[in-house]
């Protein structure tokens, strides 16, 4: 009679705990509904870096794996359903055409698929605002993409990338985000691609949006938005990779007193199809280099003027005159940007009044 309680009452136990697992999964199940699926993809830079010693400066980009990265950040699994996938693992200093193919083709891929609500992109910091910028002409879908960095390596004392992680996502899956373009999150802020850049070597408030500002605040996973973007971008954008397979080469030449043309005359020689010049002030260089453009021009290479200059816009025929010479101004984007996009508009047209029509657009 005892054996026989014994096992009834074994019995009944097992069925509590079943009963009880069985609860806690569904309040599991229940606890992920409702949450937004985001994807990480990670390429590298100081936000997956690591220092041997804490006296050093120097340290080694892209250490960490993404799983490394998303298990670094506590409670980052609260805000969304998260997957990983390492689509580099580099410098940004050393981000190429290739490696931005490859990561925009993926973006799309998973944005076409239901079971993708935003995107979160790790990357180093020195030419975020250049990727950051790609994405948002070549991007298909009006779902949230957010690159983040960190400008202290994963172990340095202080290090923000864990908090800039968190930001990200939790930026990726507000619905004010939905919309807004390729958006950048790092030090408690949000920028807008077109608009952000690097403006300091080593602080952590090195990212700036100097003519417009911010596109928004984040504090803890908190978000606040400020005003949109008013240009083109992303699902609104006719830019296409579909069919592209490698970029055309666009070089940028910085301005300064004395500028020597021959440099401009090698970039032409060695297969530039585009050139970008870092102006003094408006756009502005030295007479014979405006000569020396010229003569590209006619040759069939488009040239954009830019300006070493912080903030500020580079208005067409100011001081230069663009309709003469066939140059296009560049407006608000700086030199890496207009780069960027002088890029994708070669992949469409040669003409400078079309080119000039992206710059004013995009």
């Amino acid at each position: 009679m005892r054996s026989h309680c014994t096992a009834a009452g074994i019995r009944l136990a097992l069925l509590g705990c079943l009963l009880l697992s069985a609860s806690h999964a569904a309040a599991a199940e229940k606890a992920e509904e409702g949450k937004a699926r985001i994807r990480i993809l990670a390429t590298g830079g100081t936000i997956a870096g690591t220092q041997t010693r804490q006296q050093d400066h120097a340290y080694k980009a892209g250490t960490l794996d993404v799983e490394q990265l998303i298990a670094a950040v506590p409670d980052l699994k609260q805000l969304a359903i998260l997957g990983g996938e390492q689509v580099a693992n580099i410098g940004s200093q050393d981000m190429n055409d290739a490696v931005w193919l490859k990561l925009a083709r993926r973006i799309n891929a998973l944005l076409a698929t239901p079971d993708v609500d935003g995107i979160v992109v790790t990357h180093g910091t020195d030419t975020m605002e250049e990727t950051a910028y790609f994405l948002n002409l070549v991007i298909r879908s009006d779902k949230p993409v957010v690159l983040v960095g960190a400008m202290r390596p994963a172990n340095a004392l202080g290090a923000d990338g864990p908090a800039n992680l968190y930001n990200a996502v939790a930026v990726a899956t507000h619905p004010g985000a939905r919309g807004r373009g390729v958006l950048v999150a790092i030090n408690d802020e949000i920028h807008a691609a077109r608009s952000v850049i690097k403006t300091n070597t080593t602080n952590v408030q090195a990212f700036e949006s100097p003519n417009r500002g911010p596109a928004g605040l984040v504090h803890g996973g908190r978000v606040t938005w400020f005003e949109p973007m008013d240009k083109k971008h992303t699902h609104r954008s006719e830019f296409s990779i579909e069919k592209v397979e490698k970029l055309p080469r666009v070089d940028i030449l910085y301005a300064h007193a004395n500028m020597s043309a021959d440099l401009l005359e090698a970039a032409v020689k060695n297969g530039a199809r585009g050139l970008v010049i870092a102006g003094v002030g408006e756009g502005n260089m030295t007479h014979q280099s405006r000569e020396v453009l010229a003569k590209a021009v006619k040759q069939g290479v488009a040239v954009v003027r830019s300006t070493r200059v912080m903030s500020g816009i580079v208005r067409r025929t100011s001081e230069v005159d663009d309709d003469k010479l066939g140059f296009v101004a560049s407006g608000e984007l700086n030199p890496a940007k207009s780069r960027v996009l002088l890029q994708l508009a070669l992949t469409k047209t040669k003409d400078p009044a079309q080119l000039q029509q992206y710059f004013q657009e995009y």
